[in-house]
């Protein structure tokens, strides 16, 4: 491996997971054993952020996250200290953080239960202990090195009046049904008043009372208060922000959470835009771009749950239905760098009917319909997730003179209780009536509607976001969120490297592969161009497991393009695999196998590899045709937090409930344009 692919302080650690699965700690299987908690033990213990030694001894030996020298830094920062801020002329420290988090203070959030605020998220993410809204503690193992809380623009502050007994808000038949539903400690009414909630905003029917945006002023001011309190420049960033939370046409859902780069001094004063006010995602743009222009200050939006937006999320019109212009895709592609392809309600990466090819498109489905279950339209689902949308959006470029839907890769949980868990052994759910607490959350409803329902066990626990940056400051960190430099997991803090160019070689895969990317291509989230007849494209990709986590099984990359005749097309190839398997005729690399104990929810690291660097060369490649590439990485299987709830409450689950998984990342694309 590289000395220097990654910091000094990763190859530490991966020298010590190489002497692990090599035959260290024989009695726990050659790696990470989860075992189940039991019910009296749900703490959770989280795998983000930094782990540090207990004591102050952070000497190098025993420690793989100590610095070596001056210029190397803990993945993520300290827990003790600032991060070293990287010397070389890129980034060389990966941090992980959470972009879609809501608390009690959101009105579904609150409707169901919720009661935890901005400050006890923030508390749980820096790794303090907290109790849950259903009275259990919560904690982090490791912290998140970033964070921020994006509740919902759209009746905030309400929810605290309701569950005050506001008397202005209990003169309203509607909230005063909804104030006692909370009140009445009953979890199956709470959970109804909360979809009837989603359901009335869906349809432009909530009371009046609701979308008075004088509520709104305190809780924001608020918000922001709490997001600057916490804001340790070097060690911990908060992000002031809010979701946008538009769901068309009776639940279609266009959600975008909105990002500010700025602090107090530019945000304090402004109200946050709702749906109240408008749905068009291009008068959301308009009002960035208005707040930049008056306050000097940086905003970006990040989509999410394309997979619930009944084909609305990328269809190839403008929100009124009128045509696509040049200064539509150029605003959509100025102010929307990322797209959020995994979360608690499921991903929007690839489907299976879009993907025939693809062996491992069937994942974290939700594809029966949108957010209140109105079932899809024929010929929707192209238009819902991002692979789709990165082939069309290059067959759209020469007809608008931009791609609009040029994303990079987040990955997010859109938690509704504050506490942002996505450990399978000790998920707490989007919701509080789908907290660890109820021992039937698998068979309990999380959203109800007109066409049904989506179920408690089709929750995923994911994801989170890796951001490329040179120190873990707001700037820093939005630059690196703008530039796409990114990649998101379902969970795991697996570490990734992609790099493309015209003239990358088998021995930079084997030396420093951060220099020479930078050198002779660009990262994730980058752009080529032009390259001439008979010129290769190359790529070097690099990734590394959660020192905490399962092995690797592989690493794949997804191509897309557009051909002569405007034909948008797809290829996977396998780059890295672990073991001697082999490719088959159709270059298919047999499954790697599994370890998981499906009696008591371990399994062990016996299969797979802790790390896969490798390159690639597109034979295929066509200079005069538009271009995509992105990474995925596999994990070994390992158990769903099905599993884990089914060992430790002894419960039976239907036989549909998957409860073996296999975790994954994604890369932010590569794009080359002739």
């Amino acid at each position: 491996m590289s000395r220097s692919m990654f910091p000094k302080s990763l190859l530490i650690w991966s020298l010590f997971v190489l002497l692990s699965a090599c035959g260290g700690d024989r009695d726990s299987g050659k790696g990470t054993t989860k075992e189940p908690r039991t019910a009296g033990e749900q703490i959770v213990e989280e795998e983000y952020g930094t782990a540090v030694p207990d004591s102050d001894d952070a000497s190098v030996e025993g420690n793989p996250y100590a610095a070596g020298d001056s210029t190397a830094a803990p993945p993520g920062g300290s827990a003790r200290g600032p991060a070293t801020t990287s010397t070389a002329g890129y980034p060389t420290n990966v941090y992980f953080g959470d972009t879609h988090v809501h608390t009690g203070w959101s009105a579904d959030a609150g409707m169901d239960g919720a009661i935890l605020t901005p400050e006890d998220a923030y508390r749980f993410a820096l790794g303090q202990e907290v109790k849950s809204n259903s009275g259990i503690r919560a904690k982090l193992h490791r912290r998140y090195d970033w964070f921020m809380i994006t509740d919902h623009s759209d009746g905030m502050g309400v929810i605290n009046e309701i569950v005050a007994a506001n008397p202005e808000m209990m003169a309203d038949e509607t909230l005063k049904r909804w104030h006692d539903a909370l009140a009445s400690g009953d979890e199956k009414a709470a959970a109804d008043a909360k979809s009837e909630l989603i359901v009335m905003q869906s349809e432009g029917k909530l009371p009046k009372l609701v979308m008075d945006p004088k509520w709104m002023k305190s809780a924001w001011e608020k918000t922001v208060d709490a997001a600057e309190k916490y804001y340790k420049p070097g060690e911990f960033t908060t992000f002031i922000a809010y979701e946008w939370t538009v769901n068309a046409g009776g639940g279609d859902n266009l959600h975008r959470n909105v990002i500010f780069r700025d602090g107090a001094d530019r945000t304090r004063t402004l109200l946050p835009l709702t749906t109240f006010e408008t749905q068009d995602p291009e008068k959301l743009w308009a009002w960035m771009q208005a707040y930049e222009q008056k306050t000097g200050g940086r905003v970006l939006a990040i989509p999410h749950n394309g997979n619930l937006s009944n084909g609305r999320m990328f269809e190839e019109q403008r929100f009124d239905g009128s045509p696509m212009t040049k200064e539509w895709a150029a605003m959509r592609a100025k102010y929307e760098p990322l797209f959020e392809v995994t979360q608690i309600k499921g991903q929007s990466e690839s489907h299976p009917s879009l993907s025939p090819e693809d062996e491992f498109a069937n994942w974290d489905l939700w594809d029966r319909g949108n957010l209140i279950v109105k079932p899809k339209p024929p010929g929707a689902l192209k238009y819902e997730y991002w692979r789709e949308a990165l082939k069309n959006g290059m067959r759209l470029q020469d007809e608008l003179g931009t791609n609009p839907f040029q994303y990079g890769a987040n990955g997010a949980t859109d938690t509704h209780t504050g506490l942002s868990t996505t450990e399978e052994d000790n998920f707490f759910g989007k919701f509080k009536t789908l907290e660890p607490s109820n021992k039937q959350r698998w068979k309990f409803p999380l959203l109800s509607g007109p066409g049904g329902e989506y179920m408690g066990w089709e929750q995923a626990a994911s994801g989170v976001m890796g951001v490329w940056a040179k120190e873990n400051t707001r700037e820093s960190i939005w630059d690196a969120m703008m530039r796409k430099e990114t990649f998101a997991t379902t969970g795991p803090r697996i570490q990734l490297r992609f790099f493309g160019g015209f003239g990358f070689n088998e021995q930079d895969a084997a030396g420093d592969i951060a220099a020479a990317g930078y050198e002779k291509g660009v990262p994730m989230g980058g752009k080529l161009s032009a390259a001439k007849r008979g010129q290769p494209m190359t790529f070097l990709v690099a990734a590394m497991k959660d020192p905490q986590g399962a092995n690797l099984d592989r690493v794949q990359i997804v191509k897309g393009w557009v051909d002569g005749n405007g034909e948008t097309h797809e290829k996977i190839y396998n780059v890295k695999w672990s073991g001697n398997r082999k490719k088959d005729a159709m270059h298919h690399i047999q499954h790697v196998g599994s370890t998981v104990d499906l009696k008591t929810a371990k399994y062990t690291n016996d299969i797979g590899a802790p790390q896969l660097i490798g390159y690639f060369k597109d034979e295929e490649f066509n200079p005069l045709h538009k271009a995509v590439y992105y990474v995925r990485v596999l994990e070994i299987p390992t158990p769903r937090w099905t599993l884990f709830d089914k060992v430790r409450f002894g419960i039976d689950m239907d036989k549909e409930v998957p409860k073996v998984q296999q975790e994954r990342a994604f890369s932010s694309p590569i794009w080359y344009t002739p």
